[in-house]
C-alpha cells in the first residue's frame, strides 16, 4: 500500500495506527491526516507517558522509513542539532598530507567535505528526505532552551541550511515532523502558529483497557479490566506524578512476568515500584490512600478485587 492510500482518509490512518498497535482517536487521527496534506509539523502536548513520542514511531512504521529523533535537553545548540565538523579525523587527514605535494587549500577542500561532517538530526533528516520520506521527532521541546526555538522555527520554515564550506543543502520533500512537549514550560507563540497542535490526555476507562489489549495480546481479560480500574482510579488522587499508559503496560507486563493472573492487595503492594515514579507518591500511596477506608474500598471495587 502506498503512502497516499495509507492517509486517504481518516478512517485509513485510524485502520493504519490500529495495525501498528497504536490506539488513537477521531481528533488525533484527524491531526495526523492534516498535517501529511498540508505538509505541517504536529505540536502534541500532555502528561509524560501518554503515548506522545509513540505517535511519531508508528508513523515511520507505516510509512517504512526512518525514524530520526531529536532529544532535546537544556543547552541545547544548533550545532549539536544540525552538524559539526570531524576535526580528530580532520586533524588527522592535515597530518598525513603534511609531506604530500597538496596546496593548503586542496587539504581545505578536503577536509570540509562531507565524509568529515558529522549530521546531527535536523541536517539528517534534510539529507534523507531527497531519497526518502522521514519522520523527524523532535521530542520534549520543552527542555531545550527559548533560544533554541528560534533557530527550530527557522528550519521548520524553509527545511535548508546553508554550509559555508559546501553550499546550501536543501529538503526535496519536506520531513513529517512531530515535535512533542511535556508541557514544563510554554512554547513561544510564534512555533506553535507553524504546526497543527494536538492535546493527549490520559486514556478513558475503555481506551485504556484496548491499549492494554492491542500491546499485550497474550493478557487475560480478568487482568485487563483490573489494571485498567485500578490506574484509572489512581490517577484522581493528587500525586507528584500520574502514572501514564506507559507504566500501565509495563505493570500489566510485569504482572505477566510474576505469573500473575488476577490482582491481589499483595501483589498490587509489591509492584508499586512499576507504577508510582516517585518515593514521595509511594509513601502517599503507602500512609494515606491505601490507609483511608473510602479510597482503599474505591480501589480495590475498581479493580474487582475482595477486600482481606
Amino acid at each position: 500500500m502506498s503512502h497516499l492510500e495509507n492517509f486517504s482518509s481518516i478512517e485509513a490512518i485510524l485502520e493504519q495506527l490500529e495495525s501498528n498497535r497504536y490506539i488513537a482517536d477521531q481528533l488525533l487521527a484527524t491531526v495526523i491526516y492534516l498535517s501529511y496534506h498540508m505538509n505541517k509539523p504536529i505540536f502534541l502536548e500532555g502528561e509524560p507517558g501518554v503515548g506522545k513520542t509513540e505517535v511519531a514511531i508508528v508513523l515511520a512504521q507505516i510509512f517504512e522509513s526512518r525514524l530520526i529523533r531529536l532529544q532535546c535537553y537544556e543547552g541545547l545548540d544548533a550545532n549539536s542539532a544540525l552538524y559539526e565538523w570531524n576535526y580528530p579525523k580532520q586533524l588527522l587527514r592535515i597530518k598525513m598530507d603534511e609531506h604530500s605535494d597538496r596546496t593548503p587549500e586542496e587539504i581545505g577542500h578536503v577536509i570540509y567535505s562531507e565524509p568529515y561532517l558529522l549530521k546531527r538530526p535536523l541536517l539528517e533528516a534534510i539529507l534523507s528526505s531527497q531519497n526518502d520520506h522521514p519522520v523527524l521527532l523532535i521530542d520534549e521541546l520543552d527542555r531545550a532552551d527559548e533560544e533554541f526555538e528560534a533557530f527550530l522555527l527557522e528550519i521548520l520554515s524553509d527545511f535548508q541550511v546553508s554550509i559555508p564550506e559546501i553550499g546550501t543543502v536543501k529538503a526535496t520533500h519536506k520531513p513529517l515532523v512531530v515535535i512533542t512537549s511535556n508541557r514544563t514550560r510554554d512554547i513561544h507563540d510564534a512555533l506553535k502558529r507553524r504546526c497543527l497542535y494536538h492535546w493527549i490526555d490520559y486514556p478513558d476507562l475503555e481506551k485504556e483497557k484496548q491499549i492494554i489489549r492491542t500491546r499485550i495480546p497474550r493478557i487475560e481479560e480478568s487482568l485487563v479490566v483490573q489494571v485498567a480500574g485500578f490506574m484509572q482510579t489512581i490517577r484522581r488522587e493528587d500525586l507528584m506524578k500520574k502514572p501514564g499508559i506507559s507504566e500501565t503496560l509495563d505493570w500489566a507486563e510485569a504482572l505477566l512476568k510474576l505469573n500473575q493472573g488476577v490482582l491481589d492487595q499483595q501483589i498490587v503492594e509489591q509492584t508499586l515500584g512499576c507504577i508510582l515514579k516517585y518515593r514521595e507518591d509511594i509513601q502517599k500511596f503507602r500512609s494515606s490512600i491505601w490507609t483511608d477506608p473510602d479510597k482503599r474500598s474505591q480501589l480495590l471495587a475498581a479493580c474487582q478485587i475482595t477486600p482481606c
